[in-house]
């Protein structure tokens, strides 16, 4: 069975994927991939940029979702020391968002014409054609650090999952991770290490709580 892809959407896939490896290739040259991972660096730098941080925060967490070799946890706890639990949140749970919805439509520029090319159609209907499943399955999966997020979005557009609907599941579930990593990194900013380790707690009690409460549904429906 032949393999009908628009030309149109060929060419867009290319174009992006060219442009993302140019663009690590840049960064990395210039050793701003090694900055990003330097915490301290990282929050300094945009304190200094006045109005412009926030959306620094924003543009530097959108890059990292989409390409996976660039780390965002670094980005995310300079965004909680430079702006503190909330706005620092915010601006992640922004940039986190961004960076998703560019790679979910990356990869349902073939992603779909590819799986239904390699795929039984009677198959896929069966277990991909639920979408309150997939959405489950986005929305469980932002909640498990362990998780790639960028995979996960990558991998959603090539499902015939919604937008909106993953949309909706990817916000919903980074939240939680939005607000720890901020308030890790405002903590980390003042210090107080009992609050830290609090933090940590309570970042592996969700993790640990979302495990549990699958490893109980699984359970159940054997």
């Amino acid at each position: 069975m032949p393999l009908s892809i628009p030309r149109w959407r060929l060419i867009g896939f290319l174009l992006v994927v060219a442009a993302l490896a140019l663009i690590y290739i840049l960064l990395s040259q210039q050793g701003a991939i090694d900055f990003l991972a330097d915490g301290t660096a990282l929050r300094q730098w945009i304190q200094g940029l006045g109005f412009w941080g926030p959306l620094t925060i924003i543009g530097l967490m959108t890059v990292a979702i989409v390409m996976s070799p660039i780390p965002s946890a670094p980005i995310a706890l300079a965004a909680g020391a430079a702006y503190g639990h909330y706005e620092g949140a915010l601006y992640v749970l922004i940039g986190s968002e961004l960076g998703a919805i560019v790679a979910f439509f990356t990869s349902r520029l073939l992603g779909p014409a590819v799986l239904q090319r390699w795929t039984d159609q009677h198959y896929l209907q069966r277990f991909l054609g639920s979408q309150n499943a997939l959405m489950g399955i986005v929305f469980v999966s932002r909640l498990l650090p362990f998780i790639s997020f960028d995979m996960i979005s990558y991998a959603a557009g090539v499902t015939p999952l919604k937008f909106w609907r993953f949309a909706i599941a990817t916000i919903a579930g980074i939240l939680p991770a939005s607000f720890l990593l901020a308030h890790f990194g405002s903590e980390l900013a003042s210090s107080e290490s009992q609050r830290i380790g609090l933090t940590v707690l309570l970042l592996g009690l969700i993790s640990l709580s979302v495990m549990l409460a699958q490893w109980l549904s699984s359970r159940k429906k054997t």
